[in-house]
């Protein structure tokens, strides 16, 4: 027993190296891991309710108010805690337990999905409540999305990092584009307290798939120091690789004029197309299918390289503008599913190459700066298209949000190729 036992903490920590164990293949895939595929179980289900419930609030204040201003209000409201408490949050996943972080964050989510389903079943509940929630919602979130993407680092080591990022990442998205389209038909079913009953339901079994996790089997990873400056040492890392930086900033303008589909969509659904709450949730669904290909096809080709992240932001703006102007519901539709794709396609490229350029000490706050000018652009371009919408028109702010996002993806993609001009010369001289 005790050979046997030496044995396999040699094999974990030729693993955690990146090295195989005796007897194992050079390359092995992360689904082998128990671990791992209760935590992509645990991933796909939490991101899917979470987003059914964002999208139960924001048809929630449009019913109220009318208004799509409103609903971008909403939005912002959701993601702009992010901002806020970002930077803190991502020390907090460095210093501590990520497994007890996770269980707490969810803790939090279940009884808002509770209290939220119980308030909206009684016909009482109010706009401001709802924005209340999207403020614990976004602060939760802050927390809770970066420990999500770094704790995969301590699920599988070091040897199956990179296909286990890339494939946590394309779940996590999916589930970011299936948990709306979910969310749309049980509103139009059974109205906004299903949707948040049913988001109660899902963290329930989330929280059973994080306890059934095996604590013997994970690789912890150095933790960060204590000190005043440790909270701003993911943003000194960053500003010191300005290619890390260009690709995180880009992730911020795409979410600010991409990532507005509850704006979008709702306002499509209620004054372009009239087709209500069905409609709502069938563009919803249509997305998620799109996203499903985006998945398939971002696991196919593997780790992108800068350009394809670029290119795949730049066609993910094209894909806006042209649904902006398809002429019939149809066409519209179809261009959705096109839409979701390179929605899916961009997030994960972009977000496993964050995830793999930075060091596993600082992860957490790298993630923690990234998450929040994702999704903190995310909400202003909520504000932003709820505001575009008003004054010039859906389709016109639909239009401009796409163009913006090609421009973000032309001037990212320009810095990117300068800096890589600048210092190709200097390694060149390095290597002679």
């Amino acid at each position: 027993m005790p050979f046997r036992r030496a044995r396999t903490e040699q094999r974990a920590r030729t693993e955690q190296r990146g090295q195989p164990g005796p007897g194992q293949p050079r390359w092995y895939h992360p689904l082998k891991r128990h671990n791992y595929r209760l935590f992509l179980g645990m991933q796909l289900a939490g991101s899917l309710g979470v987003w059914m419930q964002r999208l139960a609030q924001d048809w929630l204040v449009l019913q109220l108010t009318g208004s799509p201003a409103a609903v971008g209000a909403a939005v912002a409201l959701q993601f702009l805690p992010m901002l806020v408490v970002g930077p803190l949050a991502g020390l907090v996943v460095d210093l501590f337990p990520k497994r007890r972080i996770m269980m707490v964050c969810q803790s939090v989510i279940v009884l808002l999905g509770i209290g939220l389903a119980a308030w909206a079943a009684s016909g009482t509940l109010t706009v401001w409540v709802v924005y209340a929630s999207c403020v614990a919602l976004g602060i939760t979130a802050a927390v809770d999305q970066p420990t999500r993407q770094v704790f995969v680092n301590e699920v599988v080591g070091d040897a199956a990092l990179r296909p286990a990022i890339g494939l946590n990442n394309a779940l996590s998205q999916l589930g970011g584009m299936a948990g709306p389209a979910l969310g749309g038909v049980l509103i139009a079913q059974a109205g906004p307290a299903a949707a948040f009953a049913a988001n109660a339901l899902i963290g329930m079994g989330v929280l059973g798939l994080i306890t059934a996790i095996r604590t013997s089997e994970l690789y912890p990873g150095p933790r960060a120091g204590r000190g005043r400056g440790q909270v701003l040492a993911g943003l000194h890392y960053v500003r010191e690789r300005p290619r890390l930086l260009l690709l995180i900033l880009l992730a911020g303008l795409l979410g600010a004029f991409g990532m507005n589909g509850p704006v979008v969509l709702a306002a499509f659904a209620e004054r372009v197309w009239h087709n209500g709450v069905e409609g709502f949730g069938l563009f919803n669904t249509v997305s998620a299918v799109g996203a499903l290909a985006g998945a398939l096809l971002a696991a196919r080709l593997g780790t992108m390289g800068r350009k394809g992240i670029v290119a795949a932001a730049g066609l993910f703006g094209l894909s806006q503008l042209l649904a902006a102007l398809m002429p019939t519901v149809g066409l519209f539709i179809a261009m959705l599913v096109v839409v979701g794709m390179m929605t899916l396609l961009f997030l994960t490229s972009a977000a496993t190459a964050v995830q793999l350029e930075a060091g596993p000490a600082i992860r957490g706050r790298v993630m923690a700066l990234y998450l929040p000018l994702l999704l903190g652009g995310h909400a202003l371009g909520g504000l932003l298209a709820g505001w575009l919408t008003e004054q010039f028109g859906v389709r016109a702010g639909l239009v401009a949000t796409g163009c913006l996002g090609m421009l973000s993806a032309l001037v990212i993609g320009l810095l990117l190729w300068r800096h890589g001009r600048r210092t190709r010369p200097a390694v060149a001289t390095t290597g002679a």
